[in-house]
Order: C-alpha cells, then structure tokens, then sequence
C-alpha cells in the first residue's frame, strides 16, 4: 500500500501544483534526525514534501532530538522536540520523535517506563500526546513520522525492533482519536534485506528514503487540506 501511494505521489509529481484555496498551507516540521537528515543539501523530509505540493515550509528539526529533554538552553537551540515548536498561523505541523529517548534513555532495554513516559498505552499521556494537544489546541492539524524499519540485517539499533512497534502501536492508538492527527506509518517501507533506505551507518535515512517520507506526508496533506 506505501509503495503504491509513493508510486503515485511520483507520477503526480511533475504535473502537480496543487490548488489549496487562496494560499499554500503553512507547514512546520520538528523532530530529530529522521526529520532532519539531508537539511544542508537541501533533501530533507520537508524538502520532499514542499517539492510535490505547493508549501509554505518551516523545518526546525534537530539532529540527535529528543521528546523528553530538560536542559534549558541546548533546549531551547533544538535538542528539545517540544521547544520546536512554537505557537503560529500553522496549518499543519509535521512531527516525529521519541526515537532518541529510547535508544539514549534506556538503550531499547526494559523501557516501560520511558515508553509510558513519551505516550500512554491507549495512546492518551505522555510526552508526545501531550505536544501533540498542545499543537491541536491551536488549531493545526499534525502529522506524526513513525520510524523506519531496520532492512533485517546491518542496523545497530536493530535490538530496539520490539520497542519501535509499540510506540508505532501507541501513536496508531493516539491518531484514531483525532481527526486532525494522521500517523504516516513506515513500517512497511523499508523491504527485508534492501540497505538502500538507510544511510551509511544503517540508522538514519538515506536521501531516497527522506524522499519516499516526504512523499507519504505530502500525500496526506494533499488528501485533507
């Protein structure tokens, strides 16, 4: 189904300039280095998206980002997801997170806790929830990231496999009690054995793979601005 929608948004991309009413939708994105790999070349996330429909794009995600973080100056430069954001005439605000703060906080090892912490089992409290109600109460849709998927083999954080479903299982949980929130899933991406979606070191996505995500996103603005 991912495939097919990225097959799509691809062929759509050279003919689109998608007519959004007046003006073109005011879209912010926040989060770690999912969100953030490839913004000095210019192939981010956000990057791809604004490439397929017409956006005002502002891109404040932060390499090595996490969703619970409380030193107040670095922050507030960018480590601290929550501090990303700030309240604007935002249409929509695309996020992710909670990645760092599983491998950093408890290395993906008996971490109910921190997992509780980030989002709720019903997908209700937490951290995540409660930036994501806080972005909701003035009035922006959002858009939550899942995480890529390791190809099976070569992937440092492949131990944190268990862990990443659950939170995926708990944002899918979060989503469906708001029509204003849309979880893209990555679970499906990544093929079994196919290296090419990640980078060198097997952890962050390579430009093909910010490229498909940007996609995935754009696909979902486009659907329900």
């Amino acid at each position: 189904m991912i495939r097919y929608i990225i097959s799509s948004c691809i062929a759509l991309a050279s003919m689109i300039s998608v007519a959004f009413s007046q003006e073109s939708p005011r879209v912010l994105f926040i989060g770690d280095s999912l969100m953030a790999a490839h913004k000095l070349s210019a192939r981010a996330i956000s990057h791809a998206t604004s490439k397929v429909i017409k956006i005002q794009s502002t891109d404040r995600s932060f390499l090595g980002a996490r969703m619970i973080y409380k030193l107040p100056i670095t922050g507030s430069i960018g480590l601290s997801i929550p501090k990303q954001y700030r309240s604007g005439d935002w249409d929509w605000v695309v996020v992710n997170g909670g990645g760092n703060d599983l491998v950093f906080g408890c290395a993906c090892n008996r971490c109910d806790r921190k997992m509780n912490r980030l989002v709720g089992k019903n997908g209700s409290g937490g951290e995540i929830a409660k930036l994501i109600k806080k972005i909701r109460s003035n009035g922006s849709r959002v858009v939550y990231i899942g995480y890529l998927r390791s190809p099976g083999r070569g992937s440092p954080i492949e131990s944190c496999k268990d862990e990443g479903i659950e939170l995926e299982r708990r944002m899918t949980s979060l989503a469906s009690k708001d029509e204003g929130v849309f979880h893209v899933s990555l679970v499906d991406l990544v093929p079994h054995g196919d290296r090419s979606f990640h980078g060198a070191d097997m952890v962050h996505p390579s430009f093909k793979a910010s490229r498909a995500i940007g996609l995935l996103v754009a696909d979902v603005i486009r659907k329900n601005h």
